[in-house]
């Protein structure tokens, strides 16, 4: 059996997963595809609040990209988050504005209204289900997620689906092995069954940013330049006259 696809099936199976793409809500989508020498195409879904979205989400995707050879990323704000229910949140439009502008210009990057709906929780299980359905076998998929979320994956929906079902990625972090052991406990194994992104020196949240904005220290080379300047015209993150603190 050959180790791939010969030059038209990967185009016939591209074109499916285009037009897939298309259906489902996958924006900015090159009309073709890098297939980085995979028999089946390897997909990268990373899913988030990003807010806002920064260099630490660009090199977990770039890293994961390059070690596992994947094919596209695809960016899945997320627009009713559920275990950020009743936290104040920057509005959507403005998140994925943001994530737009993170990830113009790069072709094996492209961004998802999968979780646009307000209307219900945007659980990460339901996503991944979904897309296997839809997908059906074409790509094999990967979930890309920060320690922070591996951290309270035992408070999510169907937890033990996807760390059955999906392959998880994640940014590794110095000083975690805390966690580890507490995930451990509740899932067996799972150290064997995740893909761990080690990038030194990195250590960035959306909080973090958001609290250097709030105290009115630079975060110029923490986000792209284009978000930087979205984050300024917009004034995002910036705390009303009269708030504690402002």
């Amino acid at each position: 059996m050959p180790s791939e696809f010969p030059t038209i099936a990967k185009d016939t199976l591209w074109h499916g997963i285009h037009c897939t793409m298309r259906t489902i809500g996958v924006r900015h989508t090159p009309d073709r595809f890098s297939m980085a020498g995979n028999a089946i195409p390897r997909l990268g879904v990373f899913g988030g609040t990003f807010d806002p979205v920064h260099v630490g989400h660009l090199l977990l995707a770039q890293e994961a990209a390059l070690r596992l050879s994947l094919d596209q990323t695809w960016f899945v704000p997320a627009n009713y988050p559920p275990h950020k229910a009743g936290e104040v949140q920057t509005p959507f439009t403005d998140r994925l504005a943001m994530v737009e502008l993170a990830v113009a210009g790069n072709p094996a990057f492209s961004v998802s209204l999968l979780n646009a709906d307000d209307a219900v929780p945007n659980y990460t299980a339901d996503l991944m289900e979904m897309l296997q359905t839809q997908l059906a076998g074409r790509a094999n998929l990967y979930f890309l997620m920060g320690m922070d979320s591996l951290r309270d994956l035992h408070t999510w929906h169907k937890p033990d689906w996807l760390v059955q079902n999906c392959e998880l990625v994640i940014l590794n972090r110095p000083g975690v092995e805390k966690i580890w052991l507490r995930l451990d406990e509740r899932f067996p194994g799972i150290r064997n069954r995740v893909h761990l992104m080690e990038m030194p020196g990195v250590d960035l949240s959306g909080t973090n940013i958001r609290t250097r904005i709030d105290a009115g220290e630079p975060i110029r080379y923490l986000v792209p330049l284009a978000v930087h300047d979205y984050i300024e015209d917009h004034s995002l993150y910036v705390p009303e006259m009269g708030d504690p603190g402002s």
